[in-house]
């Protein structure tokens, strides 16, 4: 007889604008006869829902969670005092905006690429030429180190020949 009351409860509260569908875990509304074991099985236990005076505030529901720092990303450099190396990666070298006399050398893992920028052809040399694979087009050099090693790369500008020394290790 309870759960007959309780489906009536439900049925004027449909007609009143009050939402039926709670949520998971969550009492009826109005609703103060509570199921027992002579009850069909697939019905659930009802309760009364608490007074407006007793919800949380909403600060008390808030939750925050910490997220771990993002690790910064920054674009490959030419190795820093402590000897770091560039991985297998390209390094552009913009010959009209560098002062390549800063440039004195560099390090690269095997694989890695110096594309040199603004240059006309055949004046780049890379020695020994069997540690890299050099190509040219359009103003612009790349040399790419196939081979672990130290390669000396000569780059002319103005009246000067520059050399930037190239560690490759694998």
């Amino acid at each position: 007889m309870a759960f007959c009351s309780a489906l009536a409860i439900a049925s004027l509260a449909a007609c009143g604008g009050e939402a039926l569908a709670p949520l998971p875990g969550q009492p009826v509304a109005g609703v103060t006869a509570s199921a027992s074991p002579s009850s069909s099985p697939s019905a659930p236990p009802l309760s009364a829902s608490p007074s407006p005076s007793a919800s949380p505030s909403p600060k008390a529901r808030r939750t925050r969670t910490s997220r771990p720092p993002q690790p910064k990303t920054s674009s490959p450099k030419p190795t820093d005092s402590t000897g770091n190396c560039l991985g297998a990666v390209r390094y552009d070298l913009n010959l009209q905006d560098t002062e390549l006399a800063l440039v004195r050398s560099m390090c690269f893992h095997l694989g890695g690429t110096l594309r040199l920028q603004g240059i006309g052809p055949g004046l780049v040399t890379a020695t020994p030429e069997s540690l890299v694979s050099q190509f040219y087009e359009a103003g612009v050099v790349d040399i790419r180190f196939v081979r672990p090693g130290t390669v000396t790369v000569t780059i002319p500008q103005d009246t000067q020949t520059y050399t930037i020394t190239v560690v490759v290790i694998t």
